[in-house]
Parts: C-alpha cells; structure tokens; sequence
C-alpha cells in the first residue's frame, strides 16, 4: 500500500484523545528504559519538550532528525559490555530489553508528524525560531494566510507583530473528517474562505500570502496560483511544502515559477526536516 494511503487509513482508525494518552505515554515510558543513552534520550525529550508547549498553545522549538542512529546498536553494545562484565546476567537482561525496545522507539520517533497532525492539527511543523525569521523578512504589511488549517503561523505572526494585518481563512473543509484536529482546534481567529475566495477578497490590500502544506489529493493549490496570475495585483506567494511529495498537486509544483535570493535562504534559515519528509520554504510568483 502507498504510504501516503496507509497514514490515511492510521489516523481513521484512533481518536485524538487515545493517541495523544497511548503515544505520550509510551514516549515517556522509553526516556526512562534509555536514560543511559543520551543519543535516544535527547531525541525523546525534543518530543516530549514539543508536545508540552504546543498543549500550552506556544511555538516549539525545532527538532533534530527524529530517528535512532544507524550505528546506535553497536553503540549500545559497547556500553553494556563495558558497564558490566562477560557472562554477567545483568548485562544479559539490560541488552535484552533495550535492543528490544530500540525498534520500537525508533518508530514512536517516525510517528511524531502523524501524531501532531492528529492532536493538534499542525501539519507543517512551525517552530518558534522560524516564526521569527517569517516575522522578521516578511515586515509588518498585511498578510493574507490561506488553508490555514488551526492556524499557528498566524498566531506566531500576530503575536511577534501585534499591530500587523495578518488575515487568518481556511475553508473549513477538515472539520467534518473524524480523528483530525485541523480546523477543529483554532488557535486564532478564522474565517471560513477557500484560497481562491480568500485571494478575491483580500488582493488589493496585500504584501504576501502564505500557503503552508496544502493538501496532496487536490487543485486548490494551482487554482490559487493562477487566480494570483490573473490578478492586477503583483503579490508574491510564500509556500510551504514538498515539492512532488506530501503536499500540493503535480500542476501546482510543475508551473510553479520559483524564486531564489536571500529571502528564500532566511525564511529556510530555521525551516528544517526533521523525518522522511523533507518540505522546505517557497517564494512562488
């Protein structure tokens, strides 16, 4: 099966409240069987530290690759043999149990997207220190966000930027699929316009839109492209996605017009994949 498909089938098949108690939970249960291992340690704790301040409605921060190293196994071996000696049944047990536990760790951390996408709605993963840089090279003009989802860039703009105009829309549409949070959660204000209605709208009293992770099954991407195309107005559109991956639809990548300079470098200073996905920041015009 696709894996795309798969991860669809997944999110049918938990509620939010069960996953969040199940994965957590777990997650908390293996920082303490690896706390001798700081490889394995720090990558759970960056979880634990993002699901702690996204439950409090913050920013977090970014995270490193979230998967156990390739050498880590024999790396586990060397201390154990090291900390206990040959024929010590003590090191028999501690081996056991921890190369036992370390697939399954392994794949908790693959998870980490799937279970923010499921608890909190976030898709692109927005961490504070790219909040800034988005805030910083974007200025204080007005700002419309489409498919906004819950809409964390919108609230990481407003709050760095109180007296800016950021326009929070999104159409809504996830509200009505059972175990997804999207749309369901809001962190700010939304109003309820799809891209192409919300660009009509707002055109003429824009300096950017902002796109983040549309989704991979539908046009609206491309249909707002070219209705920015159609436009008088000349507004740059700041997209984040994988390109012909996760997100967005083949027309919308393939006639895409891509933009490079310092703009694109800053606003991917911060912007970083942290699994198998590997979106990243687009200037598109």
């Amino acid at each position: 099966m696709h894996p795309k498909k798969l991860k669809q089938l997944k999110k049918h098949l938990k509620s939010s409240t069960s996953a969040k108690t199940s994965y957590i939970t777990q997650m908390q249960h293996y920082r303490e069987v690896f706390k001798d291992d700081p490889q394995i340690l720090i990558l759970i704790n960056n979880v634990l530290e993002a699901d702690r301040l996204l439950a409090a409605g913050l920013a977090p921060q970014p995270l490193p690759v979230l998967q156990v190293p390739d050498d880590f196994q024999d790396q586990l071996f060397k201390r154990i043999n090291e900390q206990y000696a040959m024929g010590d049944p003590r090191g028999d047990a501690a081996w056991n149990t921890l190369s036992a536990a370390l697939p399954k760790v392994d794949q908790l951390l693959r998870d980490f997207r799937d279970y923010i996408e499921d608890q909190y709605g976030m898709w692109a993963y927005i961490s504070a220190p790219f909040l800034k840089d988005l805030a910083d090279n974007l200025g204080n003009g007005p700002v419309l966000e489409v498919m906004a989802g819950n809409g964390y860039i919108s609230k990481g703009l407003k709050r760095l930027h109180p007296t800016q105009t950021v326009i929070t829309t999104d159409s809504k549409a996830w509200t009505k699929e059972n175990g997804n949070q999207t749309g369901k959660q809001p962190v700010t204000a939304i109003e309820t316009l799809d891209a192409v209605n919300a660009f009509q709208k707002y055109a003429a009293d824009l300096d950017y839109v902002i796109m983040a992770w549309s989704p991979d099954k539908l046009t609206i991407d491309w249909d707002l492209l070219q209705a920015m195309r159609a436009s008088e107005v000349d507004v740059p559109l700041i997209c984040i996605g994988e390109k012909y991956g996760a997100t967005g639809s083949k027309a919308f990548w393939d006639h895409a017009e891509y933009q490079d300079g310092p703009l694109v470098e800053k606003l991917n200073a911060h912007y970083r994949p942290f699994d198998l996905i590997h979106d990243q920041v687009y200037v598109i015009k």
